[in-house]
């Protein structure tokens, strides 16, 4: 007897829950050739708020958090996308129109991603922090904090390891993020969000919309409780939406703004620092 399979619903990620979008609107997702897959949300302006208001009320407890916890969990995140690892392949095959070879070397480039941003993450404020040379009876350190919450423009065209390969260096400092994912080929970017739900991530850390990135970004650009913005794949895009408007949207709030990057970004420490602000205390020595 023949059965209908379960078709699976592709949802927002906000605040650790699988939300539709308020709108109700959905976008129908197809294979490289056409063929029907499933059903996506298309994520609002209200979406968009929603997840600021998540990744503001997140932002104590994961920047509080040491970054040895850190770094274990982005850890973990690689360990469960590990054992999905055969998912990730078919919807990345599916979604992107590349073979499955091709498919599994970009999974295993997004797992090895997570891997070393999680080294970083007790490590990196040595590298970015100092103490500084003084005349003077005190000490003089600088050290790296989270700037707060970073909204993020994923790589269009690498639906899985684009979106990793930007929002890992966000989280390591103690950042949390509303990234807009792939448009095209948004499902391994839902299909990942199960992941950090499953992966210790705090609700509201990481905040995944699909939809139109070209609506979506010019409110988040200017948002005045967004903090930073990283337009990585913001260089295709067109109308109210180009990367330069979205930079002079982002000006009005005084937002860090890292512009767009062909292709995926490689993993370096510049994008860990680029998401920081740097105290420095001084302390005085005491008397001899």
């Amino acid at each position: 007897m023949s059965r209908i399979a379960v078709a699976k619903t592709y949802k927002l990620y906000i605040g650790g829950k699988f939300p539709r979008s308020e709108s109700g609107r959905v976008y129908e997702v197809s294979t490289a050739k056409g063929a029907f897959l499933a059903n996506a949300a298309k994520a609002s302006r209200k979406d968009a708020r929603d997840a600021v208001v998540a990744a503001r009320a997140a932002v104590s407890g994961w920047s509080g958090a040491s970054g040895y916890n850190r770094g274990q969990v982005l850890y973990r995140i690689a360990e469960l996308l590990e054992g999905r690892r055969a998912q990730f392949v078919q919807e990345i095959s599916q979604g992107e129109g590349v073979s499955s070879a091709v498919a599994e070397r970009q999974v295993d480039a997004a797992i090895d991603v997570w891997v070393w941003y999680a080294g970083w993450a007790d490590k990196y404020v040595q590298v970015a922090g100092n103490g500084n040379p003084v005349s003077g009876p005190y000490f003089n350190i600088s050290t790296p904090e989270p700037t707060g919450v970073v909204a993020i423009i994923a790589p269009q065209e690498s639906s899985l390891l684009g979106l990793v390969s930007v929002v890992a260096p966000a989280l390591v400092s103690g950042n949390t993020v509303v990234v807009v994912a792939s448009e095209a080929a948004p499902l391994s970017a839902i299909s990942l969000a199960e992941v950090l739900a499953t992966s210790d991530v705090p609700g509201g850390v990481v905040n995944v919309l699909t939809g139109s990135a070209a609506e979506i970004a010019p409110w988040l650009a200017s948002h005045a409780d967004v903090n930073a913005i990283d337009l990585a794949g913001a260089g295709d895009l067109a109308g109210d939406a180009t990367w330069v408007d979205l930079q002079i949207a982002a000006a009005e709030t005084l937002k860090r703004v890292l512009p767009p990057e062909v292709g995926v970004p490689a993993p370096s420490v510049e994008r860990v620092t680029f998401f920081t602000e740097t105290k420095t205390v001084w302390h005085t020595k005491g008397l001899l």
